[in-house]
């Protein structure tokens, strides 16, 4: 039986690689693995310059989004820059560092007939490619994504009907539910990966999260932030496609997604920007050393990452991703060919702790970007319950002594006035009381003193 379109979830066939999968844990540490430079090559080709899917909607779906503005739009035709950079603002987009046919970072041309380019199409750079002081990269989380207006405004656009959503796709700005999105698609698949008529029943229930950093995969042997994927696993990255590829089109497509996976084992985080205090920093490496390297690893030449799963009630996270991923789920997939090789870790423990290299530039904290800058993570009695994210990632937004985001603690008068807003308004507010979205946990640098804190800082922009 041929897969039919799914509409708007087929859209996010490609939202992330990433999702919701695993397999056998590594407690041993976990070295940088070095991928063929060929590979590579042809990866970040496949990745920037080739489309998997078809067109979900018409070219002009992008001129046509501005008339669910609150604000008029630029003309497209007559200033088409200013159009681009008024859509990536109220869409989170940012600019593109590869030619892509005008479109900002996260949207292409879909397939036509005989691979030719034709209508848009979201891939998985949506959410996997940010932008910090003005300059975009590839594999950084988008803090700024609004996806669901993305999603919705191009759909109406065309005079089609948004689907109804039976789950939160982005309650602000930056987060998404990729994991849910695939859980949908692969209810509709039996084991064979064949189609089905109805979903299954498999009681998957994930919420929304904050995106990771694609340059962390080479030093992991274990991904997602429950640690249950092989980091090696290649066919977890193309779940993403099951509105749309059979199981014989996602074989065809493995070796490209090979190549794909060993690009992305080849990016490197940017570089802290800004002067780093030489002495505040090699004090707190000393305290990096006394503190964190247990769980979070060594950095420079010889770092080595010890790959830990860290159970839940010792972290103390919110556990909703943990607990969000359905026994039933996971045995599903175990049975179908995405699990084959690699099937998923039946033990739920708790979260990753995630190695740190361009930990700077990954703001805001915690898998579900409840904590805006790495102070308030290191001071759980100083994370505001309610905030506001910025309106750009320049470095007019950026607190380099706290690292992180600069953002404004919502009072109960500002609670009250935010019913006021518009939804493009309120989306730049975070709320911790909304469910997956919790603050708590992590507050093992609360034993430091504030000037550890902040020796421990320093140090961290230098990873």
């Amino acid at each position: 039986m041929k897969p039919p379109r799914l509409s708007v979830l087929s859209l996010v066939s490609l939202l992330a690689i990433g999702g919701f999968a695993g397999s056998t844990r590594a407690g041993d540490l976990a070295r940088t693995r070095t991928p063929d430079a060929a590979s590579v090559e042809r990866g970040r080709k496949a990745l920037t310059q080739q489309g998997f899917l078809k067109a979900d909607w018409p070219r002009d779906a992008y001129e046509k989004a501005a008339k669910f503005w609150d604000e008029p739009a630029p003309d497209p035709k007559r200033d088409p820059e200013a159009y681009a950079a008024r859509f990536r603002e109220r869409y989170g987009l940012h600019p593109a560092p590869f030619p892509n046919d005008g479109l900002p970072l996260g949207l292409r041309l879909g397939l036509g007939p005989q691979g030719t380019k034709q209508g848009l199409q979201i891939d998985c750079m949506v959410c996997h490619g940010g932008s910090i002081g003005g300059r975009s990269y590839v594999g950084l989380g988008n803090t700024q994504l609004d996806l669901k207006s993305l999603l919705f405004d191009l759909t109406s656009a065309v005079g089609r009907r948004p689907p109804f959503s039976t789950f939160v796709i982005n309650s602000a700005r930056g987060t998404n539910n990729a994991g849910q999105i695939a859980a949908a698609l692969l209810t509709l698949r039996n084991p064979d990966l064949s189609m089905r008529a109805f979903p299954l029943p498999l009681g998957a229930n994930l919420p929304e999260l904050d995106t990771p950093a694609w340059w962390h995969l080479k030093r992991k042997r274990t991904m997602y932030y429950d640690g249950r994927t092989d980091a090696r696993s290649v066919r977890t990255n193309m779940q993403f496609m099951l509105g749309e590829k059979s199981l014989a089109q996602l074989r065809e497509l493995e070796p490209t997604f090979r190549d794909v996976q060993a690009y992305l084992l080849s990016l490197k985080p940017p570089k802290y920007p800004f002067p780093i205090d030489a002495t505040r920093r090699d004090r707190g490496q000393k305290v990096f050393e006394s503190h964190c390297v247990r769980c979070h690893g060594t950095y420079g030449p010889d770092g080595e990452y010890p790959n830990k799963i860290i159970a839940i009630d010792v972290i103390g996270t919110d556990p909703a991703r943990l607990l969000g991923l359905s026994d039933r789920l996971v045995a599903h997939y175990n049975m179908t060919w995405l699990g084959a090789e690699n099937p998923v870790d039946t033990e739920r423990i708790g979260y990753q702790a995630p190695p740190l290299d361009g930990i700077w530039a990954t703001a805001p904290y915690l898998h579900n970007g409840s904590v805006p800058t790495l102070h308030a993570l290191l001071d759980s009695h100083t994370r505001p319950a309610r905030f506001t994210r910025p309106r750009s990632t320049s470095f007019e937004s950026y607190d380099r002594d706290h690292v992180g985001w600069r953002f404004r603690e919502l009072t109960p008068a500002d609670v009250a006035d935010s019913k006021k807003l518009s939804p493009f308004q309120a989306g730049f507010i975070v709320d911790t009381a909304r469910v997956g979205m919790g603050r708590e946990g992590h507050r093992f640098g609360d034993r430091l003193t504030e000037a550890e804190r902040l020796d421990l800082i320093e140090y961290l922009k230098s990873l």
